[in-house]
């Protein structure tokens, strides 16, 4: 049995080749900080951040997309692999997809982190090629596309053509940054002092980058700056967008850098086909409206944006054995450790 696994900011996903998609759990762990032992992982520690007792932390151990606490991180992913894997007999291979353009040392240490629940092999994969096969588009071809997979910690821009990318950007201007908008506003706006996971279901309730056609409202409950007593605001989708403008034009300005870079013929064959959007942010109220009017190009949202990059790294696993036409040893889809 071979696995992928999508180490994401925000969330992890797990796919085997003999069941597919089995794990999608938040990427937190709650440890104690002095043994540094696991108590909770995934959604059960997902609920607990902010709130621990002293001497307990929940913690996201991977931030903008690449691993901010190894030994944190390692654990996570190996408590989620021993869920979808009891067997230890046959070690599996295991692919993971990685940010465009990260360093050697932050894929060793996502190599490290996969490698700590025994896999025979490592294969690393960039996170906008894996969108693509998610997306059931053959990358192989000499066609050029223009994904973009928005998620938590990272925004992966790519121009991909014939199995690789042409021109890649990835950036921080993400779903997490956009949380820490809503925060910065709520306090600036109401005196009220909310944290990142009431901000985080805030914008997935009536968060927008474009005017509403309907005006949306969410409570906000935190602790207010000036008496200390728990308090509320009531928030309108219209302030959340003026809250989250700056990031989203921040994502423009690096899907226009990325057009700017690419080769005439395949920025030809984007201006036929369009952008592709993954990722949990691409669901953004107005943000492929707001790409779309910024680029002059026609921008869709798959259908399962969420889970593009996990399905692409499940079926990038038959590349493994059988790499594409023409390429000798293992596929240049990967990098293998």
């Amino acid at each position: 049995m071979d696995i992928a696994i999508d180490l994401g900011s925000g969330r992890t996903r797990v796919y085997t080749s003999e069941s597919g998609k089995l794990l999608d759990e938040a990427s937190v762990v709650a440890f104690d900080i002095d043994s540094r032992q696991i108590y909770e992982y995934g959604d059960r520690a997902y609920k607990m951040i902010g709130k621990t007792p002293f001497g307990t932390s929940a913690v996201h151990p991977i931030e903008n997309g690449v691993i901010a606490q190894s030994d944190l991180a390692a654990a996570m992913v190996s408590e989620m692999l021993r869920e979808v894997s009891a067997s230890r007999v046959v070690m599996p291979r295991i692919v993971s997809a990685v940010p465009c353009g990260v360093t050697e040392v932050e894929k060793r240490a996502v190599v490290n982190a996969v490698s700590s629940f025994g896999a025979r092999k490592v294969y690393l994969i960039e996170s906008p090629l894996a969108a693509a096969l998610g997306c059931g588009i053959d990358i192989t071809s000499p066609h050029g596309l223009l994904i973009a997979d928005l998620g938590a910690g990272t925004a992966d821009i790519a121009v991909v053509s014939l199995g690789g990318t042409a021109v890649s950007k990835s950036v921080f201007c993400a779903g997490r940054k956009m949380d820490e908008e809503i925060v910065k506003y709520v306090r600036k706006k109401y005196n009220l002092i909310i944290g990142e996971n009431m901000a985080e279901s805030c914008k997935l309730a009536i968060g927008c980058v474009k005017s509403p056609a309907q005006e949306s409202f969410y409570r906000v409950k935190g602790r207010d700056a000036l008496s200390g007593l728990p308090s509320y605001a009531d928030v309108t989708s219209s302030e959340i967008k003026s809250a989250l403008e700056e990031t989203a034009a921040e994502l423009v300005k690096a899907i226009r850098d990325v057009l700017e870079k690419a080769p005439p013929e395949l920025v030809s064959d984007i201006y036929t086909d369009g952008i592709i959007l993954t990722g949990g942010l691409a669901r953004l109220g107005g943000l492929a409206r707001l790409i779309s009017e910024k680029t002059h190009l026609r921008v869709r949202v798959h259908k399962t944006s969420a889970d593009c990059v996990i399905n692409g790294c499940g079926r990038s696993i038959e590349y493994i054995d059988k790499p594409p036409k023409g390429a000798q040893g293992v596929s240049p889809l990967f990098s293998a450790y």
